[in-house]
């Protein structure tokens, strides 16, 4: 690794795409010392660009989740636990593999949304905790405008809300947000789940975890426990950053992160 020179030299350690995550499946070669050495004021480093970030843009906190939901939630109010390092970038990007639908889609079915993370060694639990990360962010029209006028699992005066900024039929209101959580769309909490109770989940994908299915229990858990969420998420959260990372010769750490080196 080349010797950081600021805060954003060191943040492209955590530049971890979100796809390499759904792409394969192994035991996983990670530390949480992986940089004492090389990097050893990553963290503060890193901390302290995150928090500035999120406090002037509460936002960044989702886009960050989508990197994969590290220091973020010092300011979200979310759980914490050791990261481990060392997780590389590949050496080239693929458009075909991002669109290849391995990660699922908002529109997908829960038997869907369970085939795929089982494939990637998660369980039907780490499933459902891990949906939570929507506690926070937002979410573009074209994604749930489906949802909002066809579908019949959805709390009405919801349902006419979102329709005012995503009209029918489209493209008009194409690139217009809304939060995925209702009640509090910039914390991170167990509200994501009490959302589902109430039909008000915003893409299909997640009312589909409420709907008279296998999930309903762990839906109703989570709504009353958030330390059990909590916990739960942070045990996902591990296991997912597990899965199959480049180590060694296999990637590559960027030096800067929008590009290989």
């Amino acid at each position: 690794m080349a010797r950081p020179s600021s805060f954003s030299s060191c943040m492209v350690i955590f530049t971890l795409a979100f796809l390499a995550i759904f792409t394969s499946h192994s035991s996983a070669q990670l530390s949480t010392n992986f940089y004492s050495k090389s990097c050893p004021k990553v963290f503060g480093a890193v901390k302290s660009v995150v928090q500035s970030a999120v406090s002037k843009e509460r936002r960044m906190g989702a886009s960050l989740v989508r990197l994969f939901f590290h220091d973020c939630f010092v300011k979200l109010g979310g759980p914490f636990w050791d990261v481990k390092l060392g997780r590389r970038d590949s050496k080239t990007a693929s458009l075909s593999a991002a669109n290849s639908g391995v990660i699922p889609p908002p529109t997908s079915t829960l038997s869907n949304l369970i085939n795929r993370f089982n494939s990637k060694g998660l369980s039907v639990k780490d499933m459902v905790a891990l949906s939570g990360s929507h506690t926070i962010g937002q979410a573009r029209c074209t994604s749930f405008r489906a949802r909002i006028y066809n579908e019949t699992n959805i709390d009405s005066s919801f349902a006419n809300t979102r329709q005012k900024k995503c009209p029918f039929p489209g493209p008009k209101g194409d690139n217009n947000l809304a939060p995925l959580d209702v009640q509090t769309p910039t914390a991170f909490d167990n509200n994501y789940y009490k959302n589902l109770i109430s039909q008000k989940g915003l893409l299909h994908s997640d009312q589909v975890l409420f709907n008279g299915g296998s999930t309903d229990s762990l839906v109703r858990t989570y709504s009353r426990n958030p330390k059990t969420f909590s916990s739960d998420f942070v045990t996902a959260m591990i296991k997912m950053g597990d899965i199959d990372p480049l180590t060694g010769s296999q990637g590559e750490i960027r030096k800067i992160c929008s590009k290989p080196n």
